[in-house]
């Protein structure tokens, strides 16, 4: 049986609702008084929705006591994954050209979150993780992603390689972000279907998976440091698919 998930914060929650996610009670905190917009926004959907909702005392939110629940939290059913090999087909069907963003052994959940809030923003089709040895895809990483986790297939693969190895012969582009390539990330062609691999915080990609690749690229720093920070380095490469494909549509006839 699934452990039902504790989802904290506004904005997540707010989410959480407009992805119809199967929300169990809303508590709100007593006598804690709330002004924004979002709060009120939070209330009006709640009881737009039916959710059922309870207000409790301070002691309540005890165990959250370090996140920043901002007076609110939610039980959830578990959050869904799926598996690539389901999905890219369909994404096909539907013309589109995919972007995957593979994350090798990413284990800070705020670098999880925020990888996952940009591949939101830039239109990314799914995020692929390992089984093990990556961020607990659960409250934390639903507060740090703003709730862009509701937003994109997480797609938990038992075996990252097979997995590349899959997508490289469906056609797609095998692309590292690694600082040990000679090439910049802005003198690749981006236009085509792609999966972005990112890697571990300390060791970066495995040396399997870079071999898998068909492209390794590298964002060039001026000052002498080994690299930079997981999700900084996302957030620039995405952009650059992004821009690409964005000027390309427009150019294209």
């Amino acid at each position: 049986m699934k452990q039902l998930e504790v989802v904290y914060g506004i904005r997540p929650l707010i989410e959480a609702i407009r992805s119809n996610l199967s929300i169990k009670k809303i508590f709100f905190q007593k006598g804690l008084i709330q002004e924004s917009n979002a709060y009120k926004k939070l209330r009006h959907l709640s009881k737009e929705k039916n959710i059922p909702i309870q207000t409790v005392t301070k002691q309540e939110f005890f165990q959250l006591r370090n996140k920043n629940h901002q007076g609110v939290f939610a039980i959830i059913s578990p959050i869904e994954t799926y598996h690539i090999k389901d999905l890219l087909p369909m994404f096909y069907e539907k013309g589109i050209n995919p972007l995957l963003v593979v994350l090798d052994r990413i284990t800070d959940v705020r670098n999880f979150g925020s990888i996952i809030r940009t591949s939101v923003c830039v239109g990314a089709n799914a995020i692929i993780v390992p089984k093990k040895s990556t961020a607990m895809i659960g409250s934390d990483s639903l507060k740090t992603s703003s709730g862009a986790l509701f937003k994109i297939p997480i797609c938990q693969e038992k075996n990252i390689k097979n997995t590349l190895l899959f997508l490289k012969n469906y056609g797609l582009k095998i692309v590292s972000a690694t600082e040990k390539s000679n090439i910049d990330w802005y003198n690749i062609d981006f236009s085509g279907p792609i999966a972005l691999i990112l890697g571990n915080e300390e060791k970066g990609i495995s040396k399997n998976y870079l071999e898998i690749s068909c492209e390794k690229v590298k964002i060039p720093v001026i000052k002498k440091i080994s690299s930079l920070n997981v999700s900084v380095a996302c957030g620039i490469i995405l952009y650059e698919i992004f821009r690409q494909r964005k000027f390309r549509s427009k150019t294209r006839f």
